[in-house]
């Protein structure tokens, strides 16, 4: 079952929900859908998919992405380092539906995060890293307004070369809201 907590054009974030365990198996043992993340060594089963998604959605800000039409699984992201006395926090985020891959719900989830992350949660730095193999994920987080701010260099090593881990952020005064401050505006007029 899902609750819209944040509600975007096509999609919208909810509580992780346990029951989609085998959906997230299916998906973390992908190597196409995990090749770009740093669990693309890990084998997981399915009571071990279990655990994790009992674990994220345990922490307080890991969220299912779910297609708003369809009520459809799409992938998960939340901050998965969070540090509330220097407000800053580390985003991470997959889509494990390849049916949703190249369509915008990923930079969608993205900014209905940062949303909530800059006016909810009052963050003043959120950042993400990145395989520098990855050309799709940089120019979606480019696209939402996330600059490369340093770099791991030859960090990663796959399929016989290495890779950079490029760190990128974005600030809260960086960032238009596009949602949070509607619902506050529509509040203000009652």
């Amino acid at each position: 079952m899902y609750y819209k907590k944040l509600i975007g054009k096509r999609c919208y974030l909810s509580p992780i929900d346990i029951e989609d365990c085998q959906k997230y198996t299916r998906w973390v043992n992908d190597m196409e859908v995990v090749i770009g993340l740093t669990i693309a060594s890990n084998l997981y089963t399915e009571q071990k998919e279990r655990e994790v998604l009992e674990r994220l959605s345990k922490s307080d800000y890991n969220f299912a992405i779910v297609d708003l039409e369809r009520e459809e699984l799409i992938g998960n992201i939340g901050f998965v380092n969070l540090d509330l006395i220097n407000k800053v926090g580390e985003l991470g985020i997959f889509i494990g539906n390849k049916d949703y891959w190249g369509k915008g719900y990923g930079v969608e989830a993205i900014q209905l995060l940062l949303d909530f992350g800059f006016n909810v949660l009052n963050l003043h730095n959120v950042y993400l890293r990145v395989f520098s193999f990855n050309k799709p994920a940089i120019n979606c987080y480019k696209k939402i307004g996330f600059k490369e701010v340093g770099k791991i260099r030859e960090a990663k090593q796959i399929a016989g070369e290495r890779y950079d881990i490029i760190i990128m952020d974005i600030l809260e005064n960086e960032y238009k809201s596009i949602y949070i401050k509607d619902l506050v505006e529509k509040k203000k007029q009652y």
